[in-house]
C-alpha cells in the first residue's frame, strides 16, 4: 500500500477540481464522505476553504491534472548499446500484469476497509463520549449526540446507492456496538425512505440513544434473558421509562423521545411498556423497534445462541410480521439484501463465501468473499457477484456447517457490526 506520508503539500488556496487530496482530520471534523477523494466540484473547493486548513496533501498520481514535473529526456544511446538492451525493456508478460492488477486492487481494497472501519472507531468513541456525560451534563451529552448524528448524515450525503458493509472489528463493548448498528441501519432504512434531514436528525439522536435508560438499572439485567424471573423481567423493562426521564433531562425533541418511549412497542399491540399498535407509534420508533430486533437477533449477550442474518432476516419475516410495520419490513429486507453482510453462503459453484457488502438495488447479488484454496487468505478480493452472471448463491448455512479449512479462511465474525460507505465500482474488486 502506498505511503501516505510521502505525499507532497499544497496550499489550500492553490487547490483545483480534479486534485486527488487527503484530509488529515478526524471524521466527525469534515462532512466528506471520505477522507482521501478527488476534488470534484466548485462546491467542494469552498468546503475545504472554510474548514479551517492552509494546506492538505495531495497525490499527483492519482489527480486529473498534468501538473506532475516532467521527466527530462533521456539522453542519447549509442545503437550497439541501444540493440544489447532490448531485451531488458521488453513488455511484461501477462502474468505480471495480472499478478500486479491483483496487488492494486489488494491495497485499494484493504485502504477501503481500513477507513470504513476507522470511521466506524471514531463514531464509537463519539458515542461513548456521549454516554459518559449523561448523567452528569445532560445538555452536553444532547448537543454531543446531536453532533455525533450530524455527522453520520453528513458521511451519507453522496449521490447515489450506500453499501452496508461488515466490518472486521465491533466497536468493543456491546452496548456501544447495539448502539451503533441500530443507530446506521435505522438511518439507512430512513435516507430509503426518503427522510428530509430534520427527520433524519431526530431518528439519528433517538436512535443512538434508545437504551440510555440501561444506565439506570443493573448491569445483569440490561439485557433479556429467558431465564428471567417475573420481577427481573419488569426490572428490565422498566429501562424504557427510565430512559425518557433521562432523555427528558437532556432536553431531547419529541421525536426522538418518541422513539425511547416506544422502542420495544409492537405492530400489533403487543410489546411494552404501554402495548400501543403501529397506528400511535411514531415513524421513527417503527423503523428503531425493527433493527433493534435484527440486532438482537444477530448479537445476543450469548454468542452461541446468535442467528445469521439471513437466519434473522427469514425468522421476522416469516414470524414477525404482525410485530412489525409490513411495508418497513419489506423495504427492510430489500435494503438488507436477501443475505445480508455477515452471512455465510455456499456459492452456485459449491464454493463457500462470507458476504461483505450488499446494495440494496442488488438484494441477489451481494459482493463476497470466497474461500479459494489456490489465494492466500490475507490476498483474498472481493467479488462482485452483480457482475459475474453465470455466479449466484445456492443457499445461506449457519458457521458451524462449514468445512473446517473455509471456517478458518473466512473467519466468520462472533458479532456482526455494519457500517456504510459509497458503492464503488473499482479496483478494490474483482469483477470478473
Amino acid at each position: 500500500m502506498q505511503d501516505r506520508t510521502s505525499d507532497p503539500l499544497i496550499d489550500v488556496s492553490q487547490l483545483t477540481v480534479g486534485m486527488f487530496i487527503h484530509l488529515d482530520l478526524g471524521w466527525m471534523s469534515h462532512p466528506f464522505p471520505l477522507s482521501s477523494f478527488k476534488i470534484a466540484s466548485s462546491d467542494q473547493l469552498l468546503i475545504l476553504r472554510r474548514l479551517g486548513l492552509t494546506q492538505v496533501r495531495w497525490s499527483p498520481s492519482k489527480s486529473d491534472l498534468n501538473l506532475q514535473p516532467q521527466p527530462e529526456p533521456a539522453p542519447a544511446v549509442p545503437e550497439g548499446a541501444a540493440e544489447a538492451g532490448a531485451a531488458s525493456s521488453a513488455e511484461p508478460s501477462p502474468e505480471e500484469l495480472a499478478r500486479e492488477a491483483h496487488r492494486r486492487a489488494l491495497a485499494a481494497q484493504r485502504e477501503a476497509l481500513r477507513l470504513c472501519e476507522q470511521q466506524y472507531g471514531e463514531a464509537a468513541d463519539g458515542f461513548r463520549g456521549v454516554m459518559e456525560k449523561v448523567q452528569a451534563s445532560p445538555q452536553e451529552a444532547r448537543e454531543q449526540a446531536e453532533r455525533l448524528t450530524a455527522a453520520l448524515l453528513d458521511k451519507m450525503l453522496v449521490e447515489g446507492d450506500l453499501n452496508m458493509r461488515l466490518l472486521n472489528e465491533a466497536a468493543g463493548d456491546r452496548s456501544t456496538a447495539h448502539a451503533l448498528n441500530v443507530c446506521i441501519i435505522a438511518l439507512l432504512l430512513g435516507r430509503a425512505f426518503g427522510l428530509g434531514r430534520d427527520e433524519m436528525m431526530d431518528l439519528g439522536v433517538g436512535s443512538l440513544l434508545h437504551d440510555v435508560g440501561k444506565l439506570e438499572i443493573a448491569a445483569r439485567l440490561r439485557h433479556r434473558d429467558e431465564s428471567f424471573t417475573a420481577a427481573e423481567t419488569q426490572a428490565y423493562q422498566q429501562h424504557v421509562a427510565k430512559g425518557v426521564a433521562i432523555a427528558q433531562s437532556m432536553g431531547l425533541a419529541p421525536a426522538p423521545l418518541l422513539i425511547i418511549a416506544q422502542h420495544h412497542e409492537h405492530a400489533d399491540g403487543s410489546g411494552f411498556p404501554q402495548r400501543i399498535n403501529m397506528d400511535r407509534m411514531s415513524t421513527g420508533a417503527r423503523i428503531v423497534a425493527l433493527v433493534n430486533r435484527f440486532d438482537g437477533l444477530c448479537n445476543p449477550l450469548i454468542t452461541s445462541k446468535a442467528m445469521t442474518p439471513h437466519e434473522a432476516l427469514s425468522l421476522m419475516f416469516a414470524q414477525g410480521r404482525n410485530r412489525f410495520d409490513a411495508t418497513m419490513l419489506n423495504a427492510f429486507i430489500r435494503m438488507m439484501g436477501v443475505y445480508p453482510p455477515g452471512s455465510t453462503v455456499q456459492l452456485t459453484d459449491d464454493r463457500y463465501a462470507l458476504v461483505v457488502s450488499v446494495n440494496s438495488a442488488r438484494p441477489l447479488k451481494p459482493r463476497v468473499m470466497v474461500h479459494d484454496p489456490k489465494v492466500p487468505k490475507d490476498e483474498a478480493l472481493i467479488l462482485n457477484l452483480e457482475e459475474m452472471p453465470d455466479l449466484g448463491i445456492r443457499r445461506s448455512l449457519k458457521p458451524q456447517f462449514l468445512p473446517r479449512a473455509s471456517l478458518d479462511y473466512l473467519s466468520p465474525r462472533a458479532r456482526i457490526a455494519y457500517f456504510f460507505d459509497a458503492v464503488t465500482t473499482g479496483p478494490g474488486e474483482l469483477t470478473t
